[in-house]
């Protein structure tokens, strides 16, 4: 199906209806506690991943490995009442819980809980469970990072926002009405034509990342 192997494609699934929906159920929860009920009353204020799956993004996990939900709205207006930071807290609950996610998956295979098992060529299932592991703690990690960039309108634009002195926040007010075409010309423009920059950006951190939970390369 799709060109896929039967691993990949439960481990996208899984990671779809766990990892996406969690980390919007973290901004509506996020929002919700420093006062604003939009989510809420949005219907997002929970785990159920119907609430939150975005149909072409779901799709495209599933071919492509990366893919998207939808965005739980926000009355910035009624968290700056709370804090000055309460939107930039609520746009760092999504990528941190992905790193929670991706933390808690990686402890049975830091351990050596199932790679322990997993060269037997009768061990069909542990090795399956492996991979379906390890794909869990990448795809998390992944989507933490590239949440992570601040370019709108991912969560890093509004963490970048909050973070930067005054001149920064500035250049980010003039190339945020553009933020969607340059993610678009950066994740499908680049590679077609050879020139794949969230690899340049995200690789070295996510290899990393992955080397301190897992433990392997």
């Amino acid at each position: 199906m799709l060109g896929l192997d039967l691993t990949t494609l439960i481990s996208r699934i899984i990671v779809l209806m766990t990892a996406f929906s969690v980390h919007e159920f973290a901004h509506a929860w996020t929002a919700n506690y420093f006062g604003d009920d939009t989510p809420r009353l949005n219907g997002r204020l929970t785990l159920n991943p119907a609430a939150h799956l975005d149909p072409l993004g779901s799709l495209m996990l599933i071919v492509a490995g990366f893919g998207w939900a939808k965005p739980v709205q926000v009355n910035p207006i009624a968290l700056q009442r709370r804090s000055p930071a309460a939107l930039m807290w609520v746009a760092l609950a999504g990528p941190m819980s992905n790193l929670l996610m991706a933390a808690a998956a990686a402890i049975p295979l830091r351990m050596g809980l199932l790679t322990a098992y997993a060269a037997s060529p009768n061990n069909f299932v542990l090795s399956t469970l492996t991979q379906l592991f390890h794909d869990f703690v990448w795809i998390n990690l992944l989507l933490m990072l590239f949440n992570l960039i601040p370019v709108a309108p991912l969560d890093g634009d509004k963490i970048a926002d909050y973070l930067l002195p005054p001149n920064g926040q500035d250049v980010l007010a003039r190339i945020r009405p553009y933020g969607p075409m340059i993610l678009m010309v950066v994740v499908i423009g680049g590679p077609y034509i050879g020139i794949n920059v969230l690899n340049w950006v995200i690789g070295p951190p996510l290899q990393f990342l992955f080397r301190i939970l897992v433990g392997v390369g």
